[in-house]
């Protein structure tokens, strides 16, 4: 007996999920609470467990998007577990889209199922890059070509044949379709909405990161020692915000209607680039926070956005945003609110430059910071008094401890 699998609700707003990866193959026996795929929603990655001991019968192929409540797979609970390894011949070579897939047209031979055969994910791809599956080789399971493998085709492909290279050097005109995942699409539509939707301006300032280095150098060994992570520039800037929020409420408010929503705490959301692209997690009560609370919980939620294990709970929310450009090499950004927050601050790289210091010039390392806020809300006293207030806290780190 079969017993089919419906994609589970996970989110209020998700009514659709992308599947972006099957764990276990078609054919595959599986274990109950066993992890069979991974699904992708426009917020987060969410792993398919089966329901039921027996043998997977795939329904969707990696890539599909499919609506909650839709079947995704069966299981056969009848069938017993196999002794040892599982069955030589998989049903998983058939096509895609044909279900169930045990109805397949079969497999000639063991030998040819391993060789060189691509799932369906990755025929497709090489399908659309006009690659022949033999022209690949395989990192998979007895040789199976897997969607990496084919997304990699054109980089680790055989070098061409003589016959081929005098048309190949004028230059290859490869071009390659990838279909945008839910998160991508969600986070374009919500950039776009946020520029139409919202009257943003941006205001810049520069801060000197000199007291923040030396007390970095001079402590972050025993910060360390005692704490167990690094002393980091983004809990110095969280803790200046959340400082700054205090006096300038405005900036730490939203737009619900016509009404103004104000917030007596700092959900600071700390932009994050994951794999599957930028993820805003959530720092909860960070005015509450020290500075090894806040270095824990952005090494914590890192972490996991880098293996895609953040839960709803933990991107859901946030009164303020945080991005640092600077680690990847930006000297200057306006960055973009991330909605329904009003205001968002940017950091940046750290550059040694001359600068007028008690009327002599020296040699600093300044960092420009940009401040994007939404005008309706946050009139231009707030915007730069919040943007001037978190640059002195950074010059003089000692007044965030003595909360002068």
């Amino acid at each position: 007996m079969s017993i089919e699998m419906k994609i589970p609700a996970v989110g209020e707003s998700i009514t659709e999920v992308t599947l972006s990866k099957w764990i276990k193959n078609n054919g595959d026996y599986v274990q109950m609470d066993e992890i069979i795929a991974e699904l992708e929603s426009d917020k987060a990655t969410f792993e398919l467990t089966a329901e039921k001991a027996g043998v997977l019968i795939t329904k969707a192929a990696e890539g599909d998007t499919i609506a909650i409540g839709s079947v995704v797979c069966a299981i056969d609970d009848s069938a017993k577990a196999p002794a040892s390894a599982p069955a030589a011949v998989k049903p998983e070579a058939a096509p895609a889209k044909e279900t169930p897939a045990v109805k397949a047209a079969p497999v000639a031979s063991t030998e040819n199922y391993a060789t060189g055969h691509p799932s369906p994910a990755a025929a497709k791809i090489l399908a659309e890059k006009g690659l022949e599956a033999q022209a690949v080789k395989g990192s998979g399971k007895d040789g199976r070509i897997t969607k990496e493998d084919a997304q990699a085709a054109n980089i680790s492909s055989p070098k061409p044949t003589a016959e081929s290279t005098v048309a190949n050097t004028v230059g290859a005109r490869i071009k390659r379709a990838e279909k945008m995942s839910s998160l991508r699409k969600t986070v374009a539509k919500r950039l776009v909405a946020v520029k139409n939707e919202t009257a943003m301006l941006t205001t810049f300032n520069e801060v000197d990161m000199q007291p923040i280095m030396d007390i970095r150098a001079k402590y972050k060994d025993k910060f360390k020692e005692k704490h167990g992570v690094g002393l980091g520039f983004m809990s110095f800037f969280t803790k200046a915000v959340c400082e700054a929020l205090q006096e300038f409420p405005a900036v730490n408010a939203q737009i619900n209607g016509d009404e103004i929503i104000f917030h007596q705490y700092a959900d600071i959301s700390i932009a994050v680039s994951a794999p599957k692209g930028l993820v805003v997690p959530i720092i909860k009560n960070a005015e509450s926070l020290s500075l090894a609370g806040i270095e824990k919980a952005v090494v914590e939620l890192a972490t996991k956005a880098r293996e895609n294990k953040l839960t709803l709970e933990e991107m859901t929310g946030g009164t303020f945003t945080i991005t640092n450009g600077g680690v990847f090499g930006s000297m200057m950004s306006t960055p973009i609110i991330n909605a329904p927050q009003s205001a968002i601050l940017g950091m940046h790289n750290i550059v040694e430059r001359p600068v007028a210091i008690n009327g002599q010039v020296v040699i600093r390392p300044m960092m420009y910071v940009a401040l994007s806020y939404d005008h309706r809300i946050i009139d231009g006293r707030e915007s730069v008094g919040f943007l001037v207030r978190v640059k002195q806290l950074l010059e003089d780190p000692q007044r965030m401890l003595l909360g002068v």
